[in-house]
Formats: C-alpha cells, sequence, structure tokens
C-alpha cells in the first residue's frame, strides 16, 4: 500500500488532467458566455439570458453542433453527446428563446429539421467572436508557444473523438 499513487501524491485526485482540463473548459466556456452576454451583436433577450447564466454548457451544445443548413433531432443529439429526449427538451427551450425553429425536411416531410432563426445566426455569429477573443486571451495569458503546443496536443488527444476509430468499421 505504501506504493500507491494516493501515497505518493496526496493531491492527485485534484491536479490530474482530466480535471484540469474540466476546469479549463468550464473557464473558457465562463468567458464566452460573458462576453456574448455583453455583446451589442446579441439581440437584446438573449444577452440578458446570458448574463442571468440561463444559458448552459448544453445551449453551447446546440450552438457548436447544429449544421448551418438545420440538422435533425437524431443527428444534433448524436453530435452533441446528448440523448435525443435531452435535446429535444433542449430544442423547444431554444425555440421559445427564438434561437431555433423547427422546419419540414426537404426529402421527408415529415421529418422536421432544427435551424437557426435569424436572432440564432446573430447568436451564432455572436458566439464565433466571442469563442476568438476567449482564445485570443488564452494566447495572451500563456503565451503563442505554449498554446499552441496545447492546441496541437489537444487536436491528437481528442482527434478521433465522437467517429468511429480507424479500423473500427473493420471489427463490426
Amino acid at each position: 500500500m505504501a506504493d500507491s499513487p494516493a501515497a505518493l501524491a496526496p493531491d492527485w485526485r485534484q491536479s490530474h488532467l482530466g480535471r484540469l482540463l474540466g476546469h479549463a473548459m468550464r473557464r473558457f466556456d465562463e468567458r464566452v458566455m460573458h462576453v456574448m452576454a455583453h455583446s451589442v451583436e446579441v439581440p437584446l433577450a438573449l444577452s440578458n439570458l446570458a448574463a442571468r447564466g440561463q444559458v448552459s454548457a448544453a445551449h453551447i451544445h446546440l450552438t457548436r453542433h447544429l449544421a448551418l443548413e438545420g440538422s435533425r433531432l437524431t443527428d444534433l443529439a448524436e453530435a452533441a453527446g446528448m440523448s435525443k429526449q435531452a435535446m429535444g427538451d433542449l430544442v423547444t427551450q431554444c425555440e421559445a428563446w427564438g434561437l431555433v425553429t423547427r422546419e419540414p425536411g426537404l426529402a421527408d416531410r415529415r421529418a422536421r429539421l432544427i435551424c437557426f432563426t435569424e436572432a440564432g445566426r446573430l447568436w451564432l455569429r455572436a458566439f464565433e467572436q466571442a469563442v476568438a477573443r476567449a482564445e485570443a486571451e488564452f494566447r495572451a495569458e500563456v503565451g503563442a508557444e505554449v498554446a499552441t503546443v496545447v492546441t496541437l496536443g489537444l487536436e491528437a488527444y481528442a482527434g478521433g473523438y465522437g467517429a468511429p476509430r480507424q479500423g473500427a468499421r473493420d471489427l463490426q
């Protein structure tokens, strides 16, 4: 037992890579939301929601994963790593806020596409600007070289996340 990780480094539970990544992601997303809450590009009702903390990580998932031409609910849920029911609830809320609308599908009129509204497209543009600002602030804080190494490392580590790994199809 003397050689267990807890005996060697008692703070390992607070400082491991996964925890640091989680803290960094929350800090980044909080900064993005703060910038959006104070953006003149965001419709006032939406910036007020962001300022009051009503916009969560789940709303960010919708913003990140909704295709510009629209997405089916099942595809959107899968891309965001959420259940179809949870994504459906989120879409209903965003629809009430005026971010998205449900449109009939082109190929199958029974199918529904989730699409950004004009306000949703303004939200998306503001999101893009807020992400760029948060990334620039990260680069300024840690330095360009460290930011580049972190970005490359995270891209390599997360590279196949959400997609079948090479060779996985061969096993199916």
